[in-house]
């Protein structure tokens, strides 16, 4: 069978898939929460404080690989919610209302709530010490 030369390195990588969305993820709330990396505070009580305390411990709790298959569901809804209520009422398609980014999300974050924490996290710590 004639592989890609990836292939042997698939979970490592999905790993480093997860840990990178999960510190984008978290930074985004950080933006919100607290006005920092360029982001403007936003009110607590307000959807997008709300917004960014699910972006924060959802990004979190994936980075770490901890609970992920929720958390990436959880954050998974939350760019879907987004890009419906924000996005799409200013066009059509991603492209045309500038949300690639909530879309892309949504989707990388459904594949990691299907697919779950993998290597190099959290939950395969804890299934390794139960053994």
């Amino acid at each position: 069978m004639n592989r890609f030369f990836l292939s042997p390195h698939a979970d490592r990588i999905y790993a480093l898939l997860r840990i990178v969305a999960g510190f984008m993820f978290l930074c985004h709330g950080l933006q919100k929460l607290f006005g920092v990396l360029g982001g403007q505070q936003q009110p607590i009580a307000s959807l997008a404080g709300v917004a960014g305390v699910i972006e924060f411990v959802a990004g979190v709790l994936i980075m770490v690989g901890f609970l992920t298959h929720w958390a990436a569901f959880l954050a998974s809804g939350t760019m879907a919610v987004a890009y419906f209520m924000v996005h799409q009422p200013q066009g059509t398609l991603p492209i045309q209302n500038q949300g690639e980014l909530a879309a892309l999300y949504c989707f990388v974050f459904l594949y990691i709530a299907a697919r779950g924490s993998g290597p190099w996290s959290v939950d395969a710590s804890m299934r390794g010490s139960r053994r």
